[in-house]
């Protein structure tokens, strides 16, 4: 079984010990294979879906949580007082989820894998995953709004005004502000919208107080096997 192998840049022997100090920030990049692996093997295994709750009903590992990014941003500390030394963490991609590793690594959980290609990733793999409602990913939805936006600044500015051209260039701007930032404010904003909301969000106490503060040896723990699911508007399949 493989493991884990940290991406870090290479270094000179002059900055090796800068570099040893900055291992803990080092991303750890984690297969769908061995990630299938560790469900088996490791009790103490907490898989953590920073996707949002719409993204999460429509496909997720089976077993996983789901912990919205703004929602853990919003309660970091808290959460992270709640994690064992094995956590996984998956996105739709892995942006987000190494955004949420970001934010572990600064309240000192240095071990946390984000899964490489996400959840669709660990489903092509053959891991077990658990499918509702089929939804665009809030990815995709990105790509197509920002799409839509720059061409109706291009055609306005053709057949209406120059100054619509304007709108291009500020999506334009704004996506390479994303880019060099690692954030998506049109993300964020299209999570809000109605389309990608289910019948109950997750909240502090309905996704971060559910999380066990210890795992029980002798049963495999997570909120599919523990029927925590319908706490989360998720319907086991």
């Amino acid at each position: 079984m493989s493991t884990p192998t940290p991406i870090t840049s290479p270094a000179s022997p002059a900055s090796s010990t800068a570099s040893a100090a900055a291992a803990p920030s080092a991303v750890a990049g984690l297969a769908p294979e061995t990630l299938r692996g560790w469900i088996s093997e490791h009790e103490d295994l907490v898989v953590l879906d920073v996707r949002s709750a719409a993204e999460f009903e429509s496909v997720h590992i089976r077993g996983s949580y789901n912990i919205p990014l703004p929602l853990l941003s919003e309660h970091t500390d808290e959460l992270a007082a709640r994690l064992g030394s094995r956590v996984v963490l998956a996105c739709q991609s892995g942006v987000r989820a190494e955004q949420a590793r970001q934010k572990l690594a600064a309240t000192g959980i240095s071990a946390a894998h984000v899964l490489t290609g996400g959840v669709p990733g660990f489903a092509a793999s053959g891991g077990d995953v658990v499918r509702g409602k089929s939804r665009w990913d809030l990815e995709r939805q990105v790509r197509l709004a920002a799409g839509s936006l720059i061409m109706i600044g291009l055609v306005g500015g053709r057949f209406v005004s120059p100054k619509v051209r304007a709108l291009a260039g500020m999506i334009g701007t704004g996506l390479t502000f994303s880019a060099a930032t690692n954030t998506c404010a049109m993300g964020r904003a299209l999570s809000a919208m109605p389309w990608n909301k289910t019948g109950q969000e997750p909240t502090r106490e309905s996704a971060i107080l559910s999380l066990p503060t210890a795992l029980d040896a002798g049963s495999k723990a997570g909120p599919d096997a523990a029927g925590a699911e319908a706490v989360q508007g998720v319907g086991a399949a």
